[in-house]
């Protein structure tokens, strides 16, 4: 008998769920491991600002510059601008976290000296998966609603194909990101221990911040593989079905 959880679930739901709870709570244990260490001053009483020059300084990069950005976790490095964005609290705070923060953006600012091929693939990479995050989705879901046995069957299957290649390079740009993000972070450490700009045991503090960090980028990809297998898997079920395909939307039905 045909039931209303029939009517709105699709096996490939379980795929989108995994990607969605990985990234959920990858992002709330770094906020929490963030503020945990936020409260905690360091020794040095430096500041992110202050740490972050001293860091460039060390390693002989005199043309990057450090400057406050608005919002909080959006530290970046930015390879096209040489800058390095730190956030209004990191800029400004004395705190394990702040450091920690900082020091891992200028691990990306060492990098981009040293000409670290990772973070060069990286950064070609950019535009290519802004462009198939942003309409890989909205592609597929016009695919999906042209009817594959009409005029425009053959556009609709088109279309579902394009977007699975163009979120295919999103998912290379998030695993492309991973050994970036992490040799990154050695290196936060690495300068931290040689500068002493942390104690030994706020080194280790330094570490679970940085390590929270990581977990957002392994679930991340984690949750953009598991979007691409759920993408594909309704590509090849779009084969074998009159009318679209079994995966939809929850408020996106069709009759046969």
């Amino acid at each position: 008998m045909l039931t209303m959880f029939n009517l709105f679930w699709d096996p490939t739901y379980v795929l989108i769920i995994i990607g969605m709870l990985l990234a959920m709570g990858a992002s709330q244990y770094l906020n929490s491991t963030y503020r945990k260490y936020a409260r905690i001053a360091s020794s040095t009483e430096l500041t992110g600002e202050e740490v972050a020059k001293r860091i460039l300084s060390a390693n002989g990069i005199y043309d990057v510059l450090v400057v406050g950005v608005a919002g909080q976790l959006t530290d970046h490095y930015d390879p096209k601008n040489r800058t390095v964005n730190l956030s209004e609290t990191v800029f400004h705070q004395r705190s394990i976290a702040a450091i920690a923060v900082a020091a891992h953006e200028c691990g990306h600012a060492i990098q981009d000296n040293l000409g670290y091929v990772p973070l060069n693939v990286r950064s070609s990479l950019v535009p290519v998966a802004n462009i198939g995050a942003n309409i890989a989705w909205p592609m597929f879901v016009i695919g999906f609603f042209i009817n594959p046995m009409s005029t425009f069957g053959k556009i609709g299957q088109l279309l579902i194909s394009l977007a699975i290649i163009f979120y295919l390079a999103a998912l290379l740009f998030q695993f492309v990101t991973l050994p970036v993000e992490l040799n990154a972070s050695s290196r936060a450490l690495q300068q931290l221990k040689q500068l002493q700009m942390l104690s030994e045991d706020e080194i280790h503090g330094a570490k679970s911040v940085l390590f929270a960090a990581a977990l957002t980028y392994v679930a991340s990809a984690a949750a953009a593989a598991l979007n691409f297998c759920a993408l594909s898997f309704c590509r090849i079920e779009e084969e074998t079905i009159d009318w679209g395909c079994d995966f939809t939307p929850p408020f996106l039905t069709h009759k046969k």
